[in-house]
């Protein structure tokens, strides 16, 4: 796949810049990537000699984690720089931070950042493929593209399905993303928030806009809980955590309105009771939460190979 094809950009910025035949070779080849994760042995030299660098600016487990992991089983040196310890912290710019990395002449850098378009900032700043590992609440695209080959490893198609997306999307990147792949792809898709939750331009997003839950998850074939970001909320956004719940957290009673066969889906990390019930969080007939985390370190380690 990766010899015949080329990626149109030295960058992942977002799924915005990406057409559908993008999305599938990238899905395409992650598919390759999960048979070799699970054999004994691992590790590749596709990478040897290249170095990346995670420069994570917010707090990350499974992103930074699934990408340090892509990068040394693809041979890559891995470095992980913490920002609380480094020259950032003493007020270093964020054009200086570049500027500095780039001299140290790497071949990728993976940026996560609380402001959106300072990974696009960087971007013109380096020599090497920058990745967006998230930034603000602007996009997330490793995360839509490893819901995408999620989805579909469980239904074999991603065109024709309905996906709800259902909770705080007004702070969600990962909100963003999964509505431009899937609608790029042909998925029908919902979202569904309390008022104070959903965007202004919500009706331009592309995906068609709910406020009653049960409504939106009626008939769909994909549910994808969005976590609550608190950290992202100044005033109050929920009269409270109970009442949110009551009316858009996901439990058995509220799911019998999808589709039989529905699955659910959840970026993590998790806040049991207050986004999704724990119980349908850990079954396994109905959670692929754990699914997500493994094809993950797979699509992190296809955009590697097709950014080098």
């Amino acid at each position: 796949m990766s010899k015949k094809y080329k990626f149109p950009s030295r960058h992942l910025l977002g799924i915005e810049g990406l057409a559908p035949e993008d999305i599938t070779a990238i899905l395409n080849l992650a598919e390759k990537y999960i048979d070799i994760n699970r054999k004994s042995n691992k590790k590749l030299d596709i990478l040897k000699g290249r170095t990346l660098i995670n420069i994570f600016f917010e707090n990350s487990t499974r992103t930074r984690s699934s990408f340090e992991l892509a990068g040394k089983r693809l041979g890559a040196d891995v470095i992980n720089m913490s920002v609380k310890t480094s020259s950032i912290s003493k007020g270093e710019t964020l054009i200086d931070t570049a500027s500095s990395l780039n001299a140290m002449n790497p071949d990728f850098i993976v940026i996560r950042h609380p402001e959106s378009g300072a990974v696009h900032l960087i971007s013109q700043k380096v020599n090497c493929s920058v990745i967006n590992g998230g930034d603000g609440s602007h996009e997330h695209p490793t995360q839509a593209l490893l819901d995408a080959l999620t989805i579909k490893r469980r239904r074999g198609k991603i065109k024709g399905l309905t996906v709800a997306i259902c909770g705080d999307i007004l702070h969600s990147r990962v909100a963003r993303s999964n509505i431009l792949l899937l609608t790029k792809m042909g998925a029908n898709v919902r979202i569904v928030a309390p008022p104070t939750l959903m965007p202004a331009e919500a009706e331009s997003l592309g995906a068609k806009v709910y406020t009653d839950m049960k409504k939106c998850i009626k008939d769909v074939d994909v549910i994808m809980m969005l976590r609550l970001q608190k950290e992202r909320m100044s005033g109050c956004f929920i009269p409270s955590q109970r009442e949110y719940f009551k009316l858009y957290g996901l439990d058995k009673e509220k799911l019998s309105y999808a589709k039989n066969n529905v699955f659910v889906m959840h970026p993590g990390p998790i806040n049991r009771g207050l986004e999704i019930d724990s119980e349908l969080a850990d079954d396994i007939n109905k959670s692929v939460i754990l699914d997500q985390v493994e094809m993950g370190v797979a699509v992190r380690q296809a955009i590697l190979e097709l950014l080098a």
